[in-house]
């Protein structure tokens, strides 16, 4: 069996906590154990109790890559703020997987149980559109500021749209609900065709746009990666804005392939955040920072 264990302690608003994840890879696959502060603990118990923001190479995908890995983003960061969120995405998730079943069975679906399967995600699938729809909204204002304090209006406002698979014009559970009973009812026929669910927020979307034009299509990669930067200083400040606790924020490789006036746009940015470590292989100069270098797998502190 092979694997190993990450831990840490930090200190919260609540107190002290500590913090460890163990894998274990042997014949029955991949298992994860945690704990806090000692004792074992459901994943669910485990989130939240210390709010990170990340940022990898991975992440640039966020602009042109698949709807799933924007949902994924947003999921995990309202699954850290809110453990009600993390229940009820599971409940959500848990459902589609039994209504596809449904679908996908080999003798015609049971009507009534297709309709109570309905009436279950049209439950939990309402409390997710409204909690992603309000925090998108505090995104985009936060990730508008700033990208623009960034680099200037010369490319144009970004813009984050969270597009929902359902048709919502107001946002309360009343209204929310009625579009989403209204969206299953119009789109049966074609699920029983396609023997697959096609209406929830599991098909839910967010674009980016710049300048009124999607960043995918027409943008450049210095542009897109300043994007996905500003989301992250926002989804930063979205969180701590929230609970009134700073995440961590950790940045890896973050500088590469920005112009140098972006570079020292982004680090003054940074610079005023409670706790964050940026991983880069160029030699930058941030006067609050402390420096290390990692040299012939040997860590030293730069003076």
């Amino acid at each position: 069996m092979a694997g190993g264990t990450v831990s840490g302690e930090a200190r919260v608003a609540a107190g002290t906590v500590r913090l460890s994840c163990t894998l274990a890879v042997g014949t029955g696959g991949l298992r994860k154990r945690f704990t806090v502060n000692g004792h074992a603990a459901r994943y669910a118990g485990y989130l939240g109790n210390l709010r990170v923001v990340t940022f990898v190479p991975a992440h640039l995908h966020l602009v042109g890559g698949p709807p799933a890995l924007r949902r994924a983003l947003v999921n995990a960061a309202l699954a850290q703020e809110s453990r009600g969120y993390y229940a009820t995405l599971a409940e959500y998730e848990r459902q589609v997987t039994q209504k596809n079943a449904l679908l996908r069975g080999t003798i015609a679906p049971d009507a009534t149980l297709l309709a109570a399967y309905n009436e279950r995600l049209v439950d939990s699938g309402t409390r997710l559109i409204l909690a992603r729809r309000a925090f998108v909204a505090a995104l985009a204002e936060r990730a508008r500021a700033t990208y623009a304090a960034w680099v200037g209006d010369a490319d144009g406002p970004l813009d984050l749209v969270y597009v929902c698979n359902v048709d919502v014009t107001t946002p309360t559970t009343d209204a929310v609900a009625a579009a989403f009973e209204n969206a299953l009812r119009l789109r049966r026929d074609l699920e029983l065709a396609r023997r697959t669910s096609l209406v929830g927020p599991h098909r839910d979307d967010m674009t980016f746009l710049l300048g009124a034009r999607p960043l995918a299509a027409f943008g450049s990669q210095g542009q897109q990666r300043t994007a996905v930067l500003a989301l992250k200083v926002a989804e930063y400040a979205t969180l701590e804005a929230r609970s009134a606790e700073a995440p961590i924020l950790l940045l890896d490789d973050v500088l590469s392939e920005l112009d140098a006036e972006r570079r020292s746009a982004f680090l003054r940015g940074v610079a005023t955040v409670e706790q964050a470590f940026i991983t880069t292989t160029a030699e930058v100069d941030v006067p609050v920072a402390a420096t290390y270098r990692i040299s012939a797998a040997r860590l030293e502190a730069v003076a």
